[in-house]
């Protein structure tokens, strides 16, 4: 009988939530997440020769169930389980982990041993058996973690966090950068240069017909570590994931020491915190080491959103494609945003805007757009004064709880739109510099 995953993921949500007590969830996601890990890699590789990942012995998902009741459960947990983990495997690091020890997030005494047994206890259920971790053809590992990630950001509420992008948001930037019709190799490179937990820079690889090399940075270190171990859960443990602030210290760099620059990539994709007010801080604008901000102006102090759009555009491939969420504001704010979208418009590097619907974000409710830049056909773009292909998609969605959701057909009508090209009233148009000489307003 095949697995209902509908009930796996509702459960296995419900049973970590009665857990959780008084702890944020954005901490205690932590705590999960990391648990489902060592389970998935402790059923798959465990006693396994050539595998992704090294399992120890005595540092499998069975050794720590030995644990439940133990005293010093968390103590052993990191030290038993964890670091032997990490010593074993060069692709993790003792930050991808939370402290099992910590007696501020999990409490004292009898209060830590119990919690930590009875969440160690939920990963037991005979169901989450992930030796052969598939029912109905899917990925029952990958759709527990996207469902686990998808409700602690809705629980959360925090905007600074922003570890998950909507599945579906995910999809139309993966078909407006038609990776998934153009001839990809495993040397195509697709780079997320703010990628929370890896959740958008997957689902767009997953949309390629052949693997990609994938690379992310992230610069919360517990996030960088969800997403090291994303990317091993997705069959990706190749994928470079970096911890860093990627506008201060960018981790990806060509050329030889005292002479670097930024690596550029074949696909850009990226969700980065709205307006972030402290985008500058460690660097200084005027005298950028990287260059990017030398043909198009310095973003205003307290709107990073044309900041990492710029690191973007710096870091494409002269023949590279890219999408950028970012809030609606870019579109009509003046001043230095304004000089930006001008010179940005005029190169021929934005190629189309989606408009998208408001309350679609976790964290947020503002709107938000789709920026599409597209380097290839820059110069043609600029001599035939084609403009920019203009979306308006905010009225098209469901209502789900809190959120606003799209649809399939919402997702079709974006995409179709975007590959046609032809004006549809009140929806869709190509706007050309003539009509626009001072970009989008």
């Amino acid at each position: 009988m095949a697995l209902k995953k509908s009930e796996l993921y509702s459960s296995l949500w419900q049973s970590c939530d009665a857990l959780r007590g008084g702890m944020d969830a954005s901490q205690y996601k932590d705590y999960v997440l990391v648990l489902l890990f060592i389970k998935y890699v402790g059923d798959k590789y465990a006693g396994k020769p050539y595998q992704p990942l090294t399992i120890p012995r005595g540092a499998s998902f069975a050794d720590m169930v030995a644990l439940k009741g133990d005293k010093e459960i968390g103590d052993k947990i990191n030290k038993k389980i964890i670091a032997p983990l990490v010593k074993e495997n060069e692709q993790l690091s003792l930050s991808d982990f939370p402290d099992f020890n910590d007696a501020a997030k999990l409490g004292t005494g009898k209060e830590m041993v119990d919690r930590l047994t009875d969440l160690v206890a939920i990963f037991e259920s005979k169901s989450l058996d992930f030796s052969k971790n598939r029912a109905d053809g899917d990925d029952i590992l990958g759709d527990a973690y996207e469902y686990l990630m998808q409700h602690f950001a809705t629980d959360s509420g925090k905007s600074k966090g922003q570890f998950y992008t909507p599945a579906e948001v995910s999809r139309v930037i993966a078909q407006v950068l038609f990776i998934g019709t153009a001839k990809t190799t495993p040397d195509t490179t697709v780079y997320d240069p703010t990628c929370g937990s890896g959740s958008l820079l997957l689902k767009v690889a997953d949309a390629a017909h052949s693997k990609l090399t994938l690379y992310g940075q992230e610069k919360d270190s517990a996030t960088s570590g969800l997403a090291r171990m994303n990317m091993i859960l997705h069959d990706n443990p190749t994928a470079e994931i970096k911890q860093g602030n990627t506008l201060a210290d960018p981790k990806f760099r060509e050329g030889k020491v005292g002479n670097e620059s930024l690596k550029v990539f074949d696909y850009v994709v990226a969700n980065p915190p709205f307006s972030d007010k402290r985008w500058s801080t460690g660097i200084d604008p005027l005298n950028d080491s990287w260059q990017r901000f030398e043909a198009f102006g310095v973003p205003p102090a307290k709107q990073g959103d044309y900041a990492y759009l710029l690191h973007i555009v710096r870091s494409l491939k002269s023949t590279g494609r890219a999408a950028c969420i970012l809030p609606h504001g870019v579109l009509f704010r003046g001043n230095a945003e304004a000089d930006i979208r001008r010179a940005l418009i005029r190169k021929g590097y934005i190629e189309a805007i989606i408009g998208l619907p408001a309350n679609l974000f976790y964290g947020t409710g503002i709107p938000a757009c789709i920026v599409v830049i597209d380097k290839s056909l820059a110069a043609k773009r600029v001599a035939a004064g084609t403009g920019v292909f203009m979306i308006d998609a905010s009225q098209g969605f469901m209502k789900d709880g809190p959120k606003n959701r799209l649809r399939e057909r919402d997702i079709h009508r974006i995409v179709d739109a975007f590959q046609r090209r032809q004006t549809v009233p009140h929806y869709a148009r190509q706007v050309s510099l003539e009509e626009r000489s001072d970009g989008v307003n």
